[in-house]
């Protein structure tokens, strides 16, 4: 009974800190994203923010990032440079994505809020900077509890 008690307490304790770190928005701009943008967590949804000339994508996935269908959707983003915001209407366009179009300053201190609404659904909103550089810390796995040990120079004489 105290072994089975024991590898439960083990196992536990192995994947908590994975669950918890694996949501917030440093862990997130460390993951590549499906379709090459941003990623933010928003209630139950992955959302994933692709800004490409005037155009911005929102895609809805879960926290799988598998698709959640987007039809009937309400979004908007509020594009915001210095003082300078632009509200842009994000329309349902395929399967999981809502897109919209607008004239916007591109800047690394650019920030994007986006609003969302599904139907039958709580309204959520999550914010990007889809143009600061990007987050160069060691990459974590998914399910992994703890980044791996750096590497010295002498890797090559590692023997099991």
């Amino acid at each position: 009974m105290n072994r089975l008690l024991a590898i439960i307490l083990i196992n536990v304790a192995l994947v908590f800190p994975s669950q918890v770190h694996a949501h917030t928005d440093a862990h997130l701009d460390t993951v590549n994203a499906p379709h090459g943008g941003q990623l933010r967590m928003a209630g139950p949804y992955h959302l994933e923010l692709v800004v490409k000339d005037r155009e911005i994508a929102l895609y809805v996935m879960d926290h799988a990032n598998g698709k959640i269908n987007a039809d009937g959707g309400v979004s908007k983003a509020i594009v915001q440079t210095d003082k300078v915001k632009t509200s842009v209407k994000l329309e349902p366009f395929g399967e999981n994505v809502l897109k919209g179009t607008a004239e916007f300053l591109a800047r690394p201190e650019t920030t994007v809020t986006v609003f969302i609404t599904l139907p039958k659904q709580e309204a959520q909103t999550a914010r990007f900077k889809p143009f600061a550089p990007k987050n160069k810390e060691i990459k974590i796995k998914e399910g992994a509890g703890e980044a791996p040990a750096p590497q010295t120079a002498d890797h090559n004489k590692h023997h099991h």
